[in-house]
């Protein structure tokens, strides 16, 4: 279809950023991701965590921030103990992991250590409240309508924290490393996503002890295997009235 030139209008826009962030663990570059900028030690604190590679809920690892605005690129430095590293420390990672798919920069799918949940019930209200309390805080998402939101609630239903990124990887592990930097992690049971659920997502609420996932979209296959065989709860396409309660 052609457009003619008197229907054309210049617009001004909001775009989502999106910027490299480099980890370096003990001196040596681990991995990098593509981000949008912001509470990036959160979201180290957070990977370290869900990617069993430092797992105290209690003490942090030594981190520091630099960022590079004339480059547009951050690094964040971790000083840990070597004998604080786990097991995930030692599963390789290529160096860069894309904002849409953070286990893409893992070599191989570790054998994951949590909790085996047992599934319970839930009143239909408070599932269906959820995912308008995370969306009346995505204010990234009302600016640019190009990111994530991922937030983590009490089993009441209270809203613990909101964190938003162009990557839903990101935005889980903001959340983990926010509620670990809080001593909240014990607190959160339920996981709201903005997207869809991927087998990423359920096993990172899984490393950090969180036994519900509840999302406005669809949830992939292996998504909804992993969250059986973990007992977890997975209710999805949460909108209108209705959801899908796929484990």
């Amino acid at each position: 279809m052609r457009i003619k030139a008197s229907e054309q209008q210049a617009v001004s826009d909001v775009l989502v950023v999106e910027v490299p962030l480099q980890i370096m663990i003990n001196g040596v570059l681990w991995s990098m991701t593509m981000q949008t900028p912001g509470d990036e030690l959160d979201l180290v604190r957070g990977l370290l965590y869900s990617e069993d590679i430092y797992r105290s809920k209690v003490i942090d690892p030594e981190m520091s921030l630099q960022c590079d605005e004339d480059k547009n690129e951050a690094l964040v430095q971790v000083r840990a103990e070597e004998a604080d590293l786990k097991d995930g420390y030692s599963n390789s990672r290529q160096l860069l992991s894309v904002a849409s798919c953070g286990i893409c920069g893992s070599v191989e799918m570790k054998t994951l250590q949590g909790q085996i949940f047992e599934r319970e019930e839930y009143a239909f209200a408070l599932v269906a409240s959820l995912l308008p309390k995370m969306r009346s805080h995505q204010n990234l998402f009302d600016a640019t309508g190009g990111c994530h939101g991922i937030a983590a609630f009490s089993k009441k239903g209270k809203l613990l924290v909101v964190k938003e990124d162009i990557g839903r990887h990101n935005a889980v592990d903001k959340v983990i490393g926010y509620l670990l930097r809080n001593k909240q992690l014990n607190e959160a049971h339920f996981l709201t996503v903005s997207g869809r659920i991927s087998y990423e997502i359920v096993a990172k609420a899984f490393m950090a002890g969180i036994p519900s996932l509840i999302s406005v979209s669809a949830p992939s296959s292996l998504a909804v295997d992993l969250a059986k065989e973990f007992g977890m709860r997975l209710i999805a396409f949460c909108r209108e009235d209705r959801l899908t309660v796929y484990s």
